[in-house]
């Protein structure tokens, strides 16, 4: 059995064309391997609050220095840690916000970005700690921007996985969705077309 985290980061719930990408990943997901554990974390819903002195404080701080609001960021940044660490397939959800991922899953990932528990320092420079994990990303875009000067979704997320030891990384673009008719269409086609091979 393997266990199957899905992080949402779209600001809509109804018309979204990533959270549509979710749910066919979910139901091609479950059909191949109905005895996998899946948890959806949407951080839309139930957003993660972005990196502060609080959380600074709670990572860095000794337990018996810390206040309440410190413990209680590093309580929920441990939440957040756990569950990925926990996952053996990541699944991130991320509408393209002007050029860029959400806020919100930047947030997240900064939470989750850990020195000594996702990554390590060494002597010949960060290491990540998150090897043997696969990851898809499911993008939807307004325009057409793989592979060009303005993605700067894919290149950074790309890092940041790295940057932790996961370097599977599957990429699922629905490009072309402020297009019109024919981009649309296209773009949902290819994208569902991209999404039928990976469960």
């Amino acid at each position: 059995m393997s266990r199957v985290l899905i992080i949402e980061s779209s600001a809509r719930q109804q018309d979204s064309v990533s959270r549509q990408l979710t749910q066919t990943f979910i139901s091609q997901w479950k059909a191949a391997h109905p005895a996998d554990q899946i948890t959806v974390r949407d951080l839309a819903v139930n957003p993660v609050p972005h990196l502060d002195a609080n959380l600074l404080g709670g990572w860095m701080k000794p337990a018996e220095q810390r206040n309440v609001s410190e413990q209680s960021s590093l309580d929920r940044s441990n939440e957040l840690t756990d569950e990925l660490l926990a996952a053996d397939v990541l699944v991130m959800a991320a509408p393209m916000y002007n050029f860029a991922i959400p806020s919100t899953l930047k947030a997240w990932l900064d939470h989750v970005l850990r020195a000594g528990v996702t990554f390590k320092y060494t002597e010949t420079g960060p290491q990540g700690l998150l090897s043997g994990k696969r990851a898809y990303v499911l993008t939807a875009r307004g325009g057409i921007y793989a592979g060009g000067p303005a993605d700067h979704q894919e290149p950074y997320l790309r890092q940041v996985m790295g940057f932790i030891g996961i370097n599977d990384v599957t990429f699922i673009h629905a490009e072309g969705m402020n297009l019109g008719g024919d981009f649309q269409e296209k773009g949902l086609n290819q994208a569902n077309a991209k999404l039928s091979q990976v469960a």
